[in-house]
Formats: structure tokens, sequence, C-alpha cells
């Protein structure tokens, strides 16, 4: 059998990518798509654009081999299922626009669906610096996307390297809004029996973010989105403020692994990294509780 009677037999792979205002980390992943080892026409790449400010032919003219399509709903999770709802493969494989595949990032997530139904990848915290990182950079290489811990402990996977077969999501249903929808869809999913696994070999990388600024922005959206999936469970308004009057305890063993971390270069970025990790917890406190004041009021 030759080659080109195997690619034919590999199930169609839709690269779907939600896009806002982030056009030259958008060329970055594009071109790493389009290097991907799995067969270039056995991939599809969808890229739903959010409303970006460039429009859409500065999208199309960055990724110009995509499929671009307007994703008028504000938000990733309505973006993906717009970028979902004009895909055609049997295989769903969702990314950020600020991520960078490895070439066979399509290949060892397909292989991963062998086994689960849904899967998360690895995804890798860069550092502008890689051997001088800020203190921000230092915190984000510690605790920034651990797939592993998502998927084995806690039981979801990101959207930001993910991989699903159509059947399963059309099953399952598209994203919620204004929840953290990578944590729903797949509690939805697994509660129907759908099994989730971790492909380490599907790797990405995505950038550190460099300031306080950036690194808060990121905790508000979070914070306003667990807040929001929490007041639809039980008693999960007291669990949330519970969580909150507990955050500040949880600095000394977060500590403990920043010191023990092969990460960081040196002792400077560790304890960088510790007072940011101090810093932001506090501060989670603050806001949590924060919002459970301005919602009973």
């Amino acid at each position: 059998m030759d080659s080109k009677r195997e690619a034919k037999q590999q199930p169609l792979v839709s690269v779907v990518i939600p896009h806002f205002n982030d056009i030259s980390n958008l060329r970055i992943c594009y071109l790493r798509i389009m290097q991907q080892t799995w067969p270039a026409d056995r991939v599809e790449l969808i890229i739903a654009d959010n409303n970006s400010s460039c429009g859409l032919d500065a999208v199309r003219e960055a990724a110009p081999k995509a499929v671009v399509v307007p994703a008028p709903v504000q938000g990733a999770g309505a973006a993906r299922n717009a970028g979902i709802t004009a895909s055609h493969g049997g295989v769903l494989a969702l990314i950020d626009s600020d991520c960078v595949p490895e070439a066979n990032w399509i290949a060892e997530g397909v292989t991963a669906l062998e086994r689960y139904d849904f899967v998360g990848g690895r995804v890798l915290t860069t550092a502008l610096s890689p051997d001088r990182p800020n203190f921000i950079e230092s915190y984000e290489k510690v605790f920034n996307f651990n797939f592993r811990r998502y998927i084995e402990k806690v039981g979801f996977t990101g959207t930001g390297n993910m991989f699903v077969r159509r059947d399963v999501f059309n099953r399952v249903g598209g994203f919620r809004l204004a929840v953290s929808e990578d944590m729903d869809w797949s509690f939805r999913a697994r509660a129907m029996g759908y099994r989730l696994g971790y492909a380490e070999s599907a790797i990405v990388s995505h950038p550190a973010r460099r300031n306080w600024q950036e690194l808060r922005r990121r905790w508000v959206r979070i914070q306003d989105e667990h807040y929001a999936s929490a007041k639809e469970r039980a008693h999960g308004r007291l669990l949330f403020g519970l969580k909150a009057l507990l955050m500040p305890a949880s600095v000394p063993p977060h500590a403990m692994k920043v010191l023990m971390s092969p990460q960081l270069p040196g002792l400077l970025s560790k304890f960088g990294a510790i007072g940011v990790l101090t810093r932001l917890r506090f501060w989670r406190a603050y806001r949590m509780l924060y919002l459970l004041a301005a919602d009973a009021f």
C-alpha cells in the first residue's frame, strides 16, 4: 500500500482556533499548523474571529490557507462553537492563537484518541528570555497550564490543547458561555461516561504573561467564570467563600513547590516567583470575597 493511500485513510482533523486581536501570534501558530507531520490534505484549519479590530481580511492575509469565519458573540467558548460549526472533520483539535504546536502535535493527539474519548495535551510555558525570566514569567513557568494535574486530579482539560471526536462533541453539546467553558464541558462529558486522558506527547508552547496587569486580567476572567459556575451548584457560594478564606494558607506549600522546581534558573527567579505567588493569592482571596459581597447587596 503506497503512502498516498495510507494518507487517505487518516481521519480529517479540523483544527479550530479562536482569535481576537492577536495577529502576530496567530501567524506563528498558523505556520506551525502548516508544518505538521499529519498529511496536509487531512487537515482543515478554521479560524473563528471574535470581532478583532483588524477585520476579517487581515486575518485571512495572516492565514491564507485557513477558513476564516466570524464569531460575533464575544468569548472564547462562543468562538470555538462558531469554528466547530463551520468545520467538517471527524476529529476536532482545539488550540489557542497564542500557542505554538510541535510538528507532531496533531499526530500525537489523534493517536491518544485511540485510548480515550477526549484528551488534553501538554502545555509548556515559555519566557521571552529563557535563561532570564522575570518574576511574573517565573511564577507562570511553575504554575501555568498544568494540564496533567487538570486532567488526572481535577477531571477536566483546557481547550488550548484539546482533541475530541466530533461524535462525542456533538453528543455533549457546545461550550456554554459566561462559565469556565473547558471545566464545564469536560464535567458534562465525563458525566455522560466519556473517558478523559492526558496526551503528554501532544505538546504546544504558550508564552508566559510578563507583567502584573496581564496576570491580573487573566485571573479576573477566571474568577468571574468560576463564580458563575459556583452559583449554579448547591452550597456553591459557601464553598466559594471558604476557598477564598483558605487562599492565603495555600502560599507556604506552593512556595515549597517553587523552591523545588527545576524549571527556574536560580534562587533569584524562585524568590521572585514566591513574591508573585503571595501577592496573587492574597489578591485572589480579596476579589473572591468582593464577588460574594457584590452579589449579596
